[in-house]
Order: C-alpha cells, then sequence, then structure tokens
C-alpha cells in the first residue's frame, strides 16, 4: 500500500456539512483534503428550503446566496384539513435553492479557499497515521467524519454504541407549477407531512415525511386535500427521490484525532428544518476547537448547538404522533398569530429565553381554551 504526502485536515464526505467543515477549518489556515465517493453536484431529497439562519450562516463561511439562486419566501405557513396559520420572518430573506445549486455553489467556495477535493474517492478505512484512500495511505493531522447518517467513520471509530434513534421516511418531487404562496408551507395529514418550498423558474419542490416506508407521494394527496388543489393538474418535473431522516443522539462525537459533524455526528428530524443550519454551526464551532489543538470543547459546543432543534423536534413529532394534539394547537395559533411568530422568532434563534418563556406560557393558555 502507498502513502501520499499528508494533510493537516482530512474531511471525509463532501456534501453540504463536509464542505462547511473544510471550508471553516481552511479559513483557520489549515491545509485541508476533501475526500467522497461521489462527484458533484450531490443531490438529496430534502425541502431545499434555506432558513434565515442557515443563509446567515453560509454567508459567515463565504457563501452568498443570491436571489438568482432561488425563490425567496417570507415566512412558514401551518395547514390541515381545516386550519391555517403563518408567520413572516423578522429580518432577513428565506430561500428556496435547489440543493444541486446550494452544493455547486459550496464547492466553488472550496476550490477558491484553496481546499484538496477529492471526488470519485472513497475512503476504504481508517488507519493509525490517517485514512486509506484507494489503494493510498494518507497521513492527517486531524479527521473529519462528515459522512452522513449512515456514517462508517462513526462505526470505525466506534462512536455509534448506545445511541439513540428514530427513523422516517421522506421522499421528494419537483412540479413545473408556478408557486402559489410566498411562504414554506407545512401541510399537515393524519400519517406525513408534505413540506412546499416555491422555487426559480415556476418550480415548486414538495417533499413528503412518514412514518411508513411504503408512502409515496400519490398515496398522500387524499389526506392532503389542500395541497392536491394545488398539484392536480401540475406535470412532475424531476424523478420522485427517497431518503431516510433520523433523529439520533450521540454520547461523543470524537474519539482521539477524529470527530464527527452534520448527521454523522447525530441528526434532528427534517421536520424541523434546521439540519442544513446545524451542520453549518458545528464546522464553524469544530474549527474553533482545531485551531485551539483539541476536542473537547467541539463536544461542549456540539451538545449546546443541538439542545433547541432536538427539543423543537420533539414537539413536532408529538404533533405527528397525536392528530388530536396537533388540531388543538393549530386552531390555537390560529386564533393567536402573534404567538406564531413569536414561536417562529424563538426557533430561529432572534428571541431572548425570557420571551421564549413568555410566549411558551401563552401557547400553554391558547392550548387549555382552544
Amino acid at each position: 500500500m502507498g502513502m501520499r504526502e499528508g494533510t493537516g485536515v482530512l474531511v471525509i464526505g463532501g456534501g453540504p456539512a463536509g464542505l462547511a467543515a473544510a471550508i471553516a477549518a481552511r479559513m483557520k489556515g489549515f491545509d485541508v483534503t476533501v475526500a467522497d465517493g461521489g462527484k458533484p453536484p450531490i443531490d438529496k431529497a430534502c425541502g431545499e428550503g434555506l432558513m434565515p439562519s442557515t443563509v446567515a450562516a453560509l454567508r459567515a463561511l463565504g457563501v452568498a446566496i443570491c436571489p438568482g439562486d432561488g425563490q425567496v419566501f417570507r415566512g412558514i405557513r401551518f395547514l390541515d384539513d381545516r386550519t391555517s396559520v403563518e408567520a413572516s420572518f423578522s429580518g432577513a430573506s428565506a430561500f428556496g435553492v435547489r440543493r444541486t445549486v446550494l452544493h455547486q455553489k459550496m464547492v466553488e467556495r472550496a476550490q477558491e479557499c484553496g481546499i484538496t477535493l477529492e471526488w470519485n474517492t472513497p475512503v476504504a478505512g481508517l488507519c493509525r497515521d490517517g485514512a486509506i484512500l484507494g489503494a493510498t495511505v494518507v497521513k492527517a493531522r486531524w479527521i473529519i467524519g462528515a459522512d452522513g447518517i449512515h456514517s462508517r467513520v462513526r462505526r470505525w471509530t466506534g462512536l455509534d454504541a448506545k445511541m439513540r434513534q428514530e427513523m422516517r421516511f421522506a421522499q421528494r418531487r419537483h412540479y413545473r407549477v408556478k408557486a402559489w404562496t410566498n411562504c414554506m408551507e407545512i401541510h399537515w395529514g393524519q400519517k406525513a407531512q408534505a413540506y412546499v418550498t416555491p422555487l426559480r423558474d415556476n418550480e415548486t419542490c414538495v417533499a413528503l415525511i412518514s412514518r411508513d416506508p411504503r408512502m409515496r407521494l400519490e398515496n398522500a394527496w387524499r389526506e392532503l386535500p389542500k395541497l392536491t388543489g394545488y398539484l392536480c393538474h401540475a406535470e412532475p418535473c424531476s424523478a420522485e427521490r427517497g431518503a431516510v431522516t433520523v433523529t439520533r443522539r450521540l454520547r461523543q462525537v470524537y474519539r482521539g484525532n477524529i470527530a464527527l459533524t452534520g448527521d454523522a455526528s447525530g441528526s434532528v428530524d427534517a421536520i424541523t428544518g434546521e439540519g442544513l443550519c446545524l451542520s453549518f454551526h458545528q464546522a464553524m464551532a469544530l474549527a474553533d476547537s482545531l485551531e485551539k489543538g483539541e476536542l473537547e470543547s467541539y463536544q461542549r459546543a456540539h451538545r449546546k448547538l443541538r439542545r433547541w432543534p432536538n427539543i423543537v423536534g420533539r414537539l413536532l413529532l408529538l404533533l405527528d404522533q397525536y392528530p388530536p394534539l396537533r388540531k388543538r394547537a393549530l386552531r390555537g395559533l390560529s386564533e393567536d398569530p402573534e404567538l406564531f411568530a413569536q414561536l417562529l422568532a424563538a426557533h430561529l434563534g432572534e428571541a431572548s429565553p425570557r420571551f421564549l418563556a413568555s410566549a411558551s406560557l401563552r401557547l400553554g393558555w391558547q392550548f387549555l381554551t382552544a
């Protein structure tokens, strides 16, 4: 087996989480190599909505999302068969952006930073000095596992021991139809949610999430009548693409000189809309730790970053699991739209703990009286 010249940081996985980690480390002055078995642009079945906090995190990494890259949307709307409630973002814009467009922009930023990108290069394993790329050992001072929810790096390092997880299933398709909304819409059915994101060029992304691995978009139309009305004559312009969304919590996200980030390090259900934003903030926290020469501070930061998305995820999955509870909650929020706006601001990190406590009390009262 051959030996190649080493690198300061080797990132295994070239999706958005891996590229963010690579860019953040490079911005700290490290020599960085990214290895991935695929090639860009890398796609994934997701809702394709970038919240204002996600856009801000990308900007901090030097990745600018421009109006021409996607479609601006102004807020969030929840709908079920009888109720609708919406709230606008208080400040910066959100964007509906094709995942392939986002990935390509991050690749370009990585190239601009001078990061070595090794595409079509699967990593076969880890060794004492680094990692095995094909038949070659690449030495690395630090190794970052950013290889997704089925992470081999996590398995190789034994960090998947005693992890807890809950799995759901996603399907995504694009439709050639002009957006009927300037919000991201979440349509709630008895057994699934559908995320509707307006994209550029009169495209709309629809992502369905369900606990049933057999459910497909056409199976869900009967329990999402409002969405069916908008899409009944729309032409599909992409194949249906499936994925798994997992709520997973790990006790430890590093071992020795190896750290996990993004979905490899534990994930939140896609219902929160926080997966990308969380991975970008993890990337910046990890780069800070690498600069200090230790990973324990990354462990602490990682735990803190996950706290609020975990809470939101548990609450929303509770509404998914108990439809009568969800109907009562949506009815209460529809009678107090300002409260929904406050909760959205809290979710995006735009509210203080005192503000959040006040909003939570109001939500409890609305729930009791709805």
